[in-house]
């Protein structure tokens, strides 16, 4: 991690300082939610174990950092504990604008699974999940990232109760769940992240998601605050346009596959591990709207568009339904679709070194103080990322043979 982090100009010794002053830092910030001493103990030693290089973040291997004889005090602090992972929550995300926030950033939403045996862990069941590409026993979490030019974190979260345990109260209680959680779909759920952002005040522009998000209740919300977005659909979903000159109406697949060759462009979606992301693209804009007409406090007129992407491998199709300022160019809708692919490395990065999957607590609150505390680690590691790779590598001076001067050429320590 360290290395990654070394790629524009600090030294592994200026890194590790920016790795200790950061932590300290945010467990400074953490402290004041705990009423003991001891838990708060627990807490910043917890941060240390997800920060660490052991490969599993179990309560022993926390027990063991803190000095402790057993994990009894690390499973307290996320069962029996009486603190507000909610308030924890809104440290990491308020962390994450001061270190990553610019005006133009991305929201992003996106789910991913926890893979689970028995039926005791909060928001257990059989239901498909990504992670494992397939319907398993597994829990839903719903996450927002926030992406931006200086990097990228969560900072929000919920767990997906399916219907089978809203509707069962003996289990909700059995698993600590608050009286007033009600059954929330995925989008309700991504809703409700986006619209505690707006009120915070986080500054983003857009909100890219897959097709679990595309219609509803997040476009509505996002129209309504004056948020463009990208977001995913599925083939079947109809589009249809006023005003333009032919009409457009059909299904997005057969709309795509009307297009004319000249319609399509080869464009970058972003640097990824293997260069840069290209893919052909096609973008139709359906119908234009002045603000006024949907209450949106940005003034002037937005438009409804339809997004296609087409694999230059295979020629796989993936379709967007987009809003967006008028005159907004086909590169940036295509630039924040791109930035989709950020949530899936924070899920494997918080997986593999953090910790995100290895959670032993079943309970309501202790899920959701485990991913709190895992996305205070990650934000940490993403402020020092950005801080490291922004500074400038110190100049070395190499001495240089006098003219005047005598014996043989000695390069000195500095060139060495």
């Amino acid at each position: 991690m360290i290395q990654d982090m070394m790629t524009c100009g600090a030294s592994v010794e200026e890194t590790l300082e920016l790795w200790a002053r950061s932590l300290r830092a945010a467990k400074e910030r953490i402290v004041p939610l705990f009423t003991q001493k001891r838990v708060a103990d627990s807490a910043c030693s917890f941060l240390d174990v997800l920060i660490g290089n052991d490969p599993r973040k179990t309560g022993w291997m926390r027990a063991e950092a803190a000095g402790d004889p057993g994990p009894w005090r690390q499973q307290a602090l996320l069962g029996r504990g009486r603190w507000d992972a909610d308030a924890l929550r809104d440290i990491v995300r308020n962390y994450v604008i001061e270190h990553l926030g610019t005006d133009d950033g991305v929201l992003v939403v996106d789910e991913t699974g926890f893979l689970k045996k028995g039926q005791a862990s909060c928001g257990v069941g059989r239901q498909y999940t990504g992670s494992a590409g397939k319907i398993t026993n597994c829990q839903i979490g719903v996450f927002a990232t926030y992406v931006s030019a200086r990097g990228h974190a969560f900072i929000d979260r919920a767990l997906y109760l399916p219907k089978d345990w809203t509707s069962d109260r003996e289990r909700l209680q059995q698993a600590h769940v608050p009286d007033d959680v009600v059954f929330a779909t995925k989008p309700a759920l991504a809703s409700m992240m986006i619209e505690r952002s707006i009120e915070a005040g986080v500054p983003f522009r857009w909100v890219a998601a897959d097709s679990v998000y595309g219609v509803g209740d997040v476009e509505r919300t996002l129209r309504r605050a004056g948020v463009g977005y990208v977001l995913g659909v599925k083939g079947n979903h109809w589009f249809g346009s006023w005003a333009t000159n032919p009409l457009i109406a059909g299904e997005a697949k057969d709309i795509a596959a009307n297009l004319p060759e000249q319609d399509w462009y080869r464009l970058s979606a972003g640097h990824g591990t293997k260069g840069e992301r290209l893919y052909d693209w096609a973008y139709l804009a359906l119908a234009d709207l002045d603000a006024e007409e949907f209450d949106c406090p940005i003034a002037g007129p937005w438009t409804r568009g339809l997004l296609i992407r087409r694999s230059i491998g295979d020629g796989d199709l993936a379709y967007f339904t987009t809003w967006c300022p008028k005159g907004t160019t086909m590169q940036e809708l295509v630039n924040v679709e791109g930035t989709r692919w950020r949530i899936e490395e924070c899920f494997e990065t918080a997986k593999n070194e953090f910790g995100l999957d290895h959670n032993e607590t079943r309970s309501w609150h202790g899920w959701h103080r485990h991913v709190s505390l895992v996305m205070l680690a990650y934000a940490v590691m993403a402020s020092v990322r950005y801080q490291a790779n922004s500074r400038k590598p110190k100049k070395t001076q190499r001495r240089t043979r006098s003219s005047s001067s005598a014996g043989p050429y000695r390069k000195s320590g500095a060139s060495s």
